[in-house]
């Protein structure tokens, strides 16, 4: 059995590059960008109006004209239009091309309208009102970088920029499986010896999260049909997530299916709760990797949140945020093992404040309903109420 630090330092170094793909700009959405996105021209392309009203020339009205004649108008859209006469003006709408000559924006409210001409009725400072050409940036220049994290944001600036195919970070090939005789369809009626599906369909929806298309599978405690489908596995996939069968128990025969098949073993064991049995390897022939989690929900869970995530964004390139919470309550870890505490996240005073959320244990697939997340205590350690803690977040905080 080995600490945590040591666990998780073990997964890190062992995260893979799975190359590139060109995916469509609308499937591109919570993918990693895996190239630079360069402006194709200036942002903005031109001197636009942010405010509806009339654009002239300043040294027109310095020189004292301050009711200007209307000579045109300039809506949003439409070709260029020019100034010739700065004791005129050109009406212009937000998002338009500032005429020719002209070089200032004044907006309705501060004018004066006649059916002819506008009399100025606010002070006016030259510029004002004018988002100018190649302000934001220059043709050429990187707007996103690779590694990006494509959200709704990034998709209307590549839209923008005419990018309808996009590069990203290719993922894995994922199969989630679960293992064991008791497991029934979550359609079907159990009987009292029985239970339904729920591990691999809660893993099933946290890939989705991630945009992973993934195989799903139910395998039987049988020894030799189990190496013999788990064989198949690695040679498709680039990952396996399993749950189940890695404990002490007696029908728990996937450690020795593993060794059966030639799969390395990098550890198995940690020093945390919950988690324990957690069994993480390789199998070189396809460099496939092996994640074999416990069975119980909280376990399988908490080790998906606590070693996967991390692998995959390392994996992908994604730099791994850390979010840190003050404790509305103080914690203490009596054990010798790393424990992962499930909190509740309120904004007291504005501050972000996690308490504990009360759980029967790691079958309590309730409690992760009522969670945010996890705080993470190390063996023999205490914190007071108000201490900041590193927080693992499992789901949006709205």
């Amino acid at each position: 059995m080995i600490p945590y630090e040591e666990a998780i330092e073990k997964v890190l170094n062992h995260t893979l590059d799975y190359g590139t793909e060109e995916v469509t700009l609308e499937e591109s959405n919570n993918r990693i960008l895996d190239e630079d996105i360069l402006a194709d021209r200036d942002f903005p392309p031109f001197d636009r109006a942010t405010k509806d009203g009339i654009a002239l020339k300043y040294t027109g009205i310095k020189s004292g004209h301050q009711t200007l004649l209307i000579a045109g108008m300039a809506p949003a859209g439409s070709p260029q239009l020019e100034l010739i006469d700065e004791q005129t003006c050109i009406e212009i709408m937000t998002g338009a091309i500032v005429p020719k000559n002209a070089d200032t924006v004044v907006m309705y409210e501060h004018l004066k309208e006649s059916p002819t001409s506008f009399e100025l009725n606010m002070p006016v400072k030259k510029g004002q009102n004018i988002h100018y050409k190649a302000s934001d940036i220059a043709a050429g220049e990187i707007l996103l970088h690779a590694g990006t994290l494509i959200t709704a944001a990034e998709i209307g600036i590549m839209a923008s920029v005419g990018k309808s195919k996009i590069k990203v970070k290719k993922l894995p090939r994922v199969a989630v499986i679960s293992t064991g005789n008791e497991l029934v369809d979550v359609d079907e009626t159990p009987e009292p010896h029985q239970i339904r599906k729920s591990n691999s369909i809660t893993l099933r929806a946290l890939l989705q999260n991630q945009q992973i298309d993934l195989g799903l599978y139910h395998l039987l405690d049988e020894p030799v049909a189990l190496q013999k489908k788990i064989q198949g596995l690695l040679l498709e996939y680039d990952v396996l997530l399993l749950s189940g069968g890695v404990s002490k128990g007696k029908f728990d025969y996937l450690p020795e299916t593993f060794n059966a098949l030639g799969v390395e073993k990098i550890f198995h064991k940690v020093r945390q709760r919950p988690g324990k049995p957690f069994w993480f390897g390789r199998y070189k022939a396809s460099n496939s990797m092996i994640f074999s989690f416990p069975g119980n929900p909280v376990s399988t869970f908490v080790s998906y949140h606590m070693y996967f995530v991390p692998w995959l964004n390392k994996t992908l390139g994604v730099h791994q945020e850390q979010y840190n919470v003050h404790l509305g309550e103080s914690m203490e870890n009596t054990t010798d093992l790393t424990v992962f505490i499930g909190v509740k996240v309120k904004l007291t005073n504005s501050v972000p404040t996690a308490n504990r959320i009360n759980t029967t244990g790691s079958g309590d697939l309730l409690a992760l309903t009522k969670s945010d997340g996890f705080v993470r205590l190390a063996p023999g350690e205490r914190l007071d109420e108000g201490n900041s803690v590193i927080f693992i977040p499992t789901r949006r905080i709205i």
